[in-house]
């Protein structure tokens, strides 16, 4: 192995975080590799047309599935998400981690994240925050401050990213929480409001302004992660060598430079197995975030 092309498939469009960091590994791998490895996408709702694809593909390597954290929350809000996160997988590594901006637009008047949550609990339901859908990593990371706040937001879900955004920009809904990497040009050209961003430590792209964790919530933290999968029962030889051509691309400093001014953090796993534990946690996790915040399945 390989002796044969490598498929990757992407379950969303192309364009976005997933897609780019998927067609720059397989670009990667392909030269390391001998072989070529080719980028699918299968866009579909909740990114379920893809992922069940490769559920069903044959353990042998050839097929894989490049995610986001959509990963973990399309079992928990569709009724037919036909795969199970940790059953149906075989987790690979982690590709990239990107951190979000909570941003507000000309809908909301407050200076900062205090006065936001002022105004949340002097009226419960009064602020809206606008995602890309329920359970998506926008939703999933409002929901967790909501609940270590203790305030109630008015949720208000859009098809896609772009539309949530353009709603925020012209006031129609208030806050969002958006990747870094998107929401950088709206902030520089003074059509988004930056109030903190969602990772454990402040963003190089946005440095004054401050984490959540350090604005009273410590330990929070809440970023999107991106992987790579392949069908439960791929062998560990194989997974192995996967790992280890992830890590030995992360190894270029120019190509995390690159990544790095999008707000992508390029990171790869120490281990399949060290990935497996950390699928299993986050799989874990939000189920507790979607139990307590009552996110149902549709």
């Amino acid at each position: 192995w390989p002796s044969r092309p490598i498929k990757i498939i992407v379950p969303v469009a192309a364009g976005g975080t997933v897609d780019i960091v998927a067609r720059m590994l397989a670009q990667e791998m392909s030269q390391s590799l001998g072989q070529s490895v080719v980028v699918e996408n299968r866009p579909s709702a909740a990114s379920l047309v893809g992922t069940q694809l490769v559920a069903k593909a044959a353990p042998d390597g050839y097929t894989l599935l490049a995610h986001s954290s959509t990963f973990f929350t399309a079992p928990l809000i569709a009724t037919s998400a036909g795969y199970d996160p940790v059953r149906d997988f075989t987790p690979v590594t982690l590709t990239c981690k990107a951190p979000m901006v909570v941003v507000t637009g000309p809908g909301l008047q407050v200076k900062n994240l205090s006065e936001l949550v002022q105004q949340a609990k002097a009226s419960p339901g009064s602020v809206s925050v606008a995602s890309s859908g329920n359970g998506s990593t926008g939703h999933i990371a409002s929901e967790v401050f909501a609940n270590r706040a203790g305030i109630k937001m008015l949720n208000v879900f859009y098809k896609g990213n772009s539309q949530s955004v353009i709603d925020v920009i012209s006031g129609q809904t208030q806050l969002m929480y958006d990747q870094i990497g998107t929401a950088m040009a709206h902030v520089k050209a003074g059509k988004l409001r930056p109030l903190a961003v969602t990772s454990i430590n402040r963003s190089p792209l946005f440095p004054e302004v401050p984490t959540i964790a350090e604005l009273g919530y410590p330990g929070y933290e809440d970023v999107t992660l991106n992987m790579l999968l392949a069908p439960a029962g791929t062998s560990r030889d194989i997974l192995v060598r996967l790992q280890a051509e992830v890590a030995k691309a992360y190894a270029k400093p120019e190509l995390l430079a690159k990544f790095a001014e999008r707000g992508i953090e390029l990171v790869a796993s120490p281990t399949p197995e060290a990935f497996a534990l950390m699928v299993k946690s986050e799989v874990d996790r939000l189920r507790k975030v979607a139990r307590e915040a009552n996110i149902k399945a549709e």
